[in-house]
Order: C-alpha cells, then sequence, then structure tokens
C-alpha cells in the first residue's frame, strides 16, 4: 500500500470518528428531555412509610434454586427476587447450551475458587429430605456463566449488596418494600411462588421456565392492596470484555403507528426516569448476554435507568485485576433498568428472557413466539447491536457478512477458517477495486525516477517541482491519489468486517488451535508467565507479531521507492519511515484484540501482497512508451523499463 494511501486512510478513519462524535453530541443535545415525574406528585401516589415491614428487612436469607439444561435459577426470600442466574457451559454432558467456557472463566476457578461456585451460597431445591420439606443444594465449582453480577469474596467474607440489585425485585421510593421477607407457596422443578405481605398490600410471585423456548422464563406478579409507585428492577448484567472493554448497552423497543423499532438508551450518570412513551420491551445486555423484559399485559409508561458504581457491585474481572489493577472497578459501572407496575392492583405477567444474544437463537426464539393471525413478533433479534467505531454504518455490511461466515462453518466445522474463507470472500469480490488501486500505484512506481530526476534538477525552486510534476502527471495519465478511491469504497466493508468479529457470539469461546487460539473473542496465548509486565500483561501473543510481519510484506510490494537506496529522495526515505512506523503501530494496536480480528487482518494483508506481487509481475511484462520530462534543458528523453 502506498504510503500517502495509508496516511490518507489514518486520517480519514480519524476524521470519520470525530464527525461521528461530534453528531452523536447533537443528536443526544437536540433531542427533546422527555417529561420527568414530579417528586411531589410521586409523593401523593406512592405508598405510604410501614414501620412494620422496615422490621422484616434484614440480611437472613434463605435461598432457593430451579434449573433445567439452559439456566440454574437461584433465589431469594430477601425480595423473592432472582438472586443469580447461572448458564451451565456446553460439555459432553450437555449439548443443548450453547454458552463456552472462556479464559476468565478457568482463571477465576484456579485463583479465586471460592467465587466460582453455583450457587453462591448453600441453597434449597425442591423434594423432601430428612431435613425438611426440601433437598439441600451444595455449591459446585465451575460449570456455569454467572450472567448476573454477583456479590464476591473479600479475605473469606461475602461481600452483602442491596437487594435493589437484584432481578425482578419489586421496589418503591422506600427500601424496606426491596428487603421484604417473602414466604415460599410452591416449589417445584420447574416452578417457584414466593408470597410477600405489607399491612397495605400483599405481593405474590410465580416463576416458571418456559416449556416454549429455552433461557426464557415465566413469571406472574399479582398485587393485593396498594399497587402505586412500583417498579419492577432488570438486574445487573455481569460485564464482558469486547475488545478489552465492557460494552453495557440498556435498549427499548417502542411501536409508533404500526412501526417497531428498537431504540439505545443512554447510559446514565445516576438516575433517568422516562414517561413519555411505552416500550414494549427493556432490554439489558452486556455485549453478549442480555435480559429482555417483556411485558405480556399492561404495565405503566415509561421505565427507569440507574446506573450502580463498580465499588458497590464490582464485576468479576475486578478480582482477576487485582494484582495489575488492569479491570478497575470504576471503569465497570452496572446499569439497571425499571419497569413500571400498573397503579391499578392486579395481576401482570412478563416474559424474561436471560441468556446469550446468538442471532440463531434469538430469531428461533422470535418465530416460537410470533403470532401468525396478527402478525406480531417480539423481534428479540433485533437487540443484538454492533460494538465500536461507525458501527451505524457497517452494521448493514456485519449482518451479510455474519451470513457467509456461517456458510462456510456448515461445512468447515471451524470458524477460525471460516474466518479465513470470509476474507478471501471478500478480497475476491472486491478484486476490481484493489486491482484499480495497485495498478495506480504501479503506474507512479514506473515514473518515480522520473519524479526524482525532477526533482534533483529543480532542488532549489520547489514550485518550480510542483508544476513539472504535476505536467508528467498529466501527460501520464497518473492521478496520485485515484489509488485511494477504492480503499475509501471498500471501508464499510472492513470496518463491518471488524465489527463483525468483535461481536459475534459464536465466536465467543470458540477455538482454532487448541492450545494456542483458544477464544476468537480474545487475544492468543502462546505463553504465559507470572509476573505482569507494562503493555504486556502476563502473556504473550504472537499473531500481532506475525500481522506487522504480513504488513511489512505488503509495503515491500507495493512499494514506488527505488531498490537502490542511494536514489531515495528525501521524501521517499519519510515514506519508507512513515511505513515502518504504521507496522510498528499497527503490531502494538493489534496487539491486544481479539484473535479472530489478527486473523482476518493478517490474511487480508497476506492476499493483499500477493495480489500486488502477481500485478507488478504482469504489469512490468508491459513496454511502454517512452515520456518525456517536460521543460528540461536537454529535453532528454526516458523510458519505462
Amino acid at each position: 500500500m502506498d504510503k500517502r494511501s495509508i496516511v490518507f486512510i489514518f486520517s480519514l478513519t480519524l476524521s470519520l470518528m470525530f464527525v461521528n462524535m461530534y453528531f452523536s453530541n447533537q443528536r443526544q443535545a437536540q433531542q427533546p428531555v422527555p417529561p420527568q415525574r414530579a417528586p411531589a406528585v410521586e409523593e401523593a401516589v406512592e405508598e405510604y412509610y410501614d414501620e412494620d415491614a422496615e422490621k422484616q428487612s434484614s440480611y437472613d436469607e434463605t435461598f432457593y434454586v430451579i434449573e433445567n439444561e439452559y439456566q440454574q435459577l437461584v433465589f431469594s426470600s430477601r425480595g423473592g427476587a432472582l438472586v443469580e442466574v447461572n448458564l451451565p457451559f456446553q460439555d459432553d454432558d450437555n449439548d443443548k447450551s450453547v454458552v463456552k467456557e472462556i479464559e476468565f472463566d478457568r482463571e477465576i476457578l484456579k485463583k479465586f475458587p471460592e467465587d466460582a461456585r453455583f450457587p453462591l451460597r448453600r441453597s434449597y431445591s425442591p423434594g423432601a429430605s430428612a431435613q425438611g420439606p426440601y433437598s439441600e443444594k451444595l455449591p459446585s465449582e465451575s460449570g456455569y456463566l454467572p450472567l448476573l453480577r454477583r456479590p464476591l469474596y473479600d479475605n473469606g467474607d461475602l461481600a452483602r449488596t442491596s437487594p435493589e440489585y437484584s432481578c425482578c425485585n419489586v421496589v418503591s421510593r422506600y427500601p424496606e418494600l426491596a428487603s421484604l421477607q417473602y414466604t415460599v407457596k410452591h416449589f417445584d422443578a420447574t416452578s417457584i411462588v414466593f408470597e410477600g405481605v405489607q399491612n397495605h398490600r400483599k405481593i405474590t410471585k410465580k416463576y416458571s421456565f418456559s416449556a416454549e423456548a429455552p433461557y426464557c422464563v415465566d413469571v406472574t406478579i399479582d398485587i393485593e392492596g396498594n399497587s402505586k409507585g412500583l417498579w419492577l428492577t432488570s438486574g445487573i448484567p455481569e460485564a464482558e470484555l469486547i475488545s478489552g472493554s465492557g460494552a453495557p448497552t440498556l435498549q427499548y423497543r417502542i411501536t409508533r403507528n404500526t412501526k417497531s423499532d428498537v431504540e439505545k438508551a443512554s447510559l446514565p450518570k445516576d438516575e433517568t426516569t422516562i414517561s413519555s412513551l411505552y416500550p414494549d420491551w427493556l432490554c439489558n445486555s452486556n455485549g453478549f448476554f442480555g435480559i429482555i423484559v417483556d411485558p405480556l399485559t399492561e404495565v405503566g409508561p415509561g421505565y427507569k435507568a440507574r446506573r450502580i458504581d463498580g465499588f458497590a457491585l464490582p464485576t468479576r474481572l475486578t478480582k482477576l485485576g487485582k494484582d495489575t489493577n488492569k479491570y478497575k472497578a470504576k471503569s465497570f459501572p452496572g446499569y439497571s433498568m425499571l419497569l413500571p407496575l400498573p397503579s391499578n392492583a392486579g395481576t401482570t405477567k412478563l416474559r424474561f428472557f436471560m441468556g446469550p444474544l446468538s442471532d440463531a437463537l434469538l430469531k428461533d426464539i422470535d418465530k416460537t413466539f410470533t403470532d401468525e393471525s396478527s402478525g406480531y413478533s417480539p423481534d428479540y433479534k433485533s437487540c443484538k447491536t454492533f460494538h465500536g467505531m461507525l458501527s451505524f454504518i457497517s452494521a448493514p455490511f456485519s449482518k451479510v457478512l455474519l451470513i457467509f461466515m456461517n456458510i462456510f462453518h456448515s461445512f468447515t466445522g471451524s470458524w477460525g477458517f471460516s474466518i479465513i474463507l470470509l476474507t478471501v470472500l471478500l478480497r475476491v469480490g472486491l478484486y476490481p477495486l484493489n486491482a484499480w488501486s495497485m495498478k495506480s500505484m504501479h503506474r507512479m512506481k514506473e515514473i518515480a525516477p522520473l519524479v526524482s530526476e525532477i526533482q534533483a534538477r529543480y532542488k532549489k525552486d520547489p514550485k518550480k517541482i510542483q508544476l513539472e510534476t504535476m505536467k508528467l502527471y498529466k501527460a501520464k495519465k497518473v492521478n496520485p491519489i485515484s489509488g485511494c478511491f477504492p480503499l475509501l469504497i471498500q471501508m464499510p466493508f472492513l470496518i463491518g468486517m471488524f465489527n463483525l468479529l468483535k461481536n459475534a457470539f459464536v465466536l465467543r469461546g470458540a477455538p482454532f488451535i487448541p492450545g494456542w487460539i483458544d477464544n476468537l473473542t480474545s487475544p492468543d496465548v502462546l505463553f504465559s508467565w507470572e509476573t505482569p509486565i507494562i503493555f504486556f500483561g502476563t502473556s504473550f501473543h504472537i499473531l500481532p507479531v506475525l500481522l506487522g510481519f504480513a504488513m511489512y510484506l505488503q509495503q515491500k510490494f507495493m512499494s514506488t521507492a527505488p531498490k537502490d537506496k542511494s536514489l531515495l529522495t528525501d521524501q521517499q526515505k519519510q515514506q519508507a519511515m512513515m511505513g515502518k512506523f504504521m507496522t510498528i503501530f499497527f503490531t502494538f494496536m493489534f496487539y491486544n484484540l481479539p484473535s479472530g480480528l489478527n486473523i482476518y487482518w493478517m490474511s487480508s494483508m497476506t492476499l493483499s501482497a500477493l495480489q500486488q506481487w502477481l500485478t507488478n509481475k504482469r504489469l512490468d511484462k508491459v513496454v511502454v512508451p517512452a515520456v518525456e520530462v517536460l521543460d528540461a534543458p536537454d529535453k532528454k528523453r526516458h523510458r519505462k523499463r
């Protein structure tokens, strides 16, 4: 690739990023602020303070477990809420699960086994025992992924957390409601019923696994008495890393004039209350996993979004970064969405999806719950978003590329090979544009000696150099920037490929070469050590180094400079330095990026170098008429070789 093209693309990318940031800020600034519920009005409609209920708010809890092939649900008597949603790993004993174990799970188990217990605390499962009406469920090590953030152990003690952080807890402005003690009224292998009583209300909650779709739970909440000012919590997803950083996302689907759209909600700095719309459902996700709260009966308008400080409920990643301070608690705040319950007492039915944001899985669930008579579909698949710079442009391209990647996987059985084949397909599809760019660069290489002679002849007159060089370009019919336009046209595909490989759930935990590339959404690990080193951490990644070598080869084949270094002009020397800098820059930039991205970029660079070599070899055989250096005193003619 010509050095000016590299600088052009790099500058254009930065410009587009800032433009995107500018317009994003403009949209946020211009967006009308939705009306907020006035505190005085809320105070008038909410329930009165209940001293007896506060006395019931203790830290004494009893935990209950129901589980199937897709979920292990752990409930607490405190709030009658979900405190754990653990997703079993896919293995020989459970091939129905689509969740794979990754390096973080193995490292947590190795270094902090007390935080890798499922359930986290001693619980009860359905079935009578000698000790009572229920069987005791002891924690087991590993085997699950925690979808919800859980309290962590610190020096042998388990941290206390607010019950408002739990999933499916009924809360209000009075904290004692969230801590209300519930009793179990029914408990079997697929469902559990809780009942909580205050002086002025009774709340009954029923949870049951959906018989129609995996990772779905049916929830029924029946309220007798005062039901004003009540909200239902979504819970706080555990943090997941996408290209080394968290990707919390809050979304809601809304239907206007029979047309449904999924919109992103801004991450709140503290708490945001929206009361001007009626969302079809809410989604709280971390990039790869999510919680969808879908009311099946009428609820109140709007929603709330809350930010929970990373120190109040830290992610398990903070344990892994404890020695190096790599994953700081303040960098990983949690977010909760709250759905308003109807102000009139009665029964509310909801469906909770709590699981992986897999395109194929969500598509099947949408099909299951689609009403053929009305055509209504929950469209959970639309909550799958692509994270990253310019994702609003690249998302359509990413979705198309994902279709082809799934096709390749259907007959290769390897996601790593699928990425390579997808890269080949992309290079073939963009071959005409690449060929145009390479021919333009080759013509620039052919006239490089003439440009050098002009620069040497008029080295004391920069304006003359520019004038004569432009005359030469015109006579030779060469446009020095024409090679950049094909690359500009390709950018949506390239960014789409980047975003696809960062966000595709199927690549999470997918190995390519066991023992080296075990997870295509995280960096490869050639070998590791104990003591952290600045930037490198505790492991060495070889793929970015191979990527840098591939870039070096590509630049060597695409260089327009003469092979004799003594003939290099100052500009060509600067370009050579820039090329070396870009090679080193990309090597370091890709060092901590997912191995899938490294495989794609390295394959793309290698194929580009091969195409350039073949193009140069073919064009070098073409005899081109002589070109005269215009205005040269001796009228010496030069012929390209």
